[in-house]
């Protein structure tokens, strides 16, 4: 799991080394950072004979996606009980509550109980 990790750092890895997959590898998702990677230099090394020139618009499309995807990764790592259920974990304040009142877990099982 990413422990503190910065959007800036990511953006700033995604800006300049974004082509080789670093803010991938910062974001903790390194297979398809090495995917990302191998990509970059397969196009490098056969852009000579004009096969690698076909990888560098899928990377480059690839790149622009990322750009809107890295604040998502940056949010799921902060708070992972929130993505993973989709709400509140039991024993939290919910901010959807009319009363603002904490629910826990026996008010959840009397309350699916009736």
């Amino acid at each position: 799991m990413n422990e503190n990790k910065s959007t800036g750092v990511a953006y700033l890895l995604w800006f300049f080394l974004g082509g080789f997959g670093a803010h991938r590898f910062y974001c903790g998702r390194t297979g398809s950072a090495f995917g990302m990677l191998g990509l970059s230099i397969g196009s490098v090394l056969t852009a000579p004979f004009l096969i690698g020139l076909l990888g560098f618009p899928a990377l480059f499309v690839w790149w622009i996606v990322d750009a809107f995807l890295i604040g998502k990764w940056i949010n799921e790592d902060a708070c992972p009980e929130m993505m993973s259920t989709g709400g509140p974990l039991p024993g939290t304040v919910s901010a959807g509550s009319p009363t603002g009142t904490m629910e826990t877990d026996e008010d959840s099982v009397t309350s699916a109980a009736a």
